[in-house]
């Protein structure tokens, strides 16, 4: 599903946020990216949206070396996957339901689709009752689950979390965490880089550290392990 392979990434001489790390994460697998500010996971994230490129290594997604795509090839691989950002990236001018139609419709999904698919992704998330609303008239947590049924939508067969639970409250984070964990537990696979100790402890999910671009743990059933 996920092949990092002797993966570095430097941004100058004296920058270098990747180390030739080098791990694999299987299809359906639910993964944390922990690790202090600075130790790459933010790098870690944009190489697997091919945002950034390695400077050596391979990156091999649904057993395809995106390291190799053209140019045009990109969207499709963005396609297979769904992203969550800590801020929502919400469009304020679109409601609730129109922001994640547009997800369906930048990938030409028919309007029949759109109608059929939209109503069931938000009854998912617990929103079926704010689609007309607009991000402002949403509370954070709202927020996020609007950003987390566009991320869904497309039934991507990966998600990648990017600290989403960074601007919630501890209840709230929670509830977050719960969905992603269902969204996990119906097959898509899971890559979530958090600073969030106390869920990283309580989940027992796979943990894979970093610390000054290199991988320091990769545990099974791993916590958090960094004082905050």
């Amino acid at each position: 599903m996920i092949k990092f392979i002797n993966v570095s990434k430097r941004y100058n001489k004296d920058i270098i946020a990747l180390s030739n790390i080098s791990f694999e994460i299987e299809s359906g697998e639910f993964v944390f990216i922990v690790g202090p500010s600075g130790a790459g996971k933010s790098t870690l994230i944009k190489l697997l949206l091919k945002e950034e490129e390695p400077t050596s290594g391979s990156i091999v997604i649904n057993k395809k070396d995106i390291t190799k795509l053209k140019k045009r090839e990109i969207p499709y691989l963005r396609r297979s996957m769904g992203v969550v950002f800590q801020d929502f990236r919400l469009l304020p001018n679109k409601t609730v339901f129109e922001n994640v139609a547009f997800a369906m419709e930048v990938v030409g999904a028919s309007p029949k689709e759109i109608r059929r698919r939209v109503p069931m992704v938000l009854s998912l998330v617990g929103l079926s009752d704010k689609a007309d609303k607009y991000p402002r008239q949403l509370s954070g947590g709202e927020q996020q689950r609007v950003s987390l049924a566009r991320a869904i939508v497309n039934e991507p067969s990966i998600l990648i979390a990017d600290e989403p639970t960074g601007n919630l409250d501890p209840d709230t984070s929670w509830e977050i965490v719960k969905l992603i964990s269902e969204i996990n537990k119906r097959g898509t696979t899971v890559v979530m880089a958090t600073h969030a100790k106390d869920i990283v402890d309580a989940m027992k999910k796979r943990v894979i550290a970093l610390e000054k671009g290199n991988i320091v743990r990769d545990e099974a059933r791993g916590a958090y392990g960094y004082a905050l």
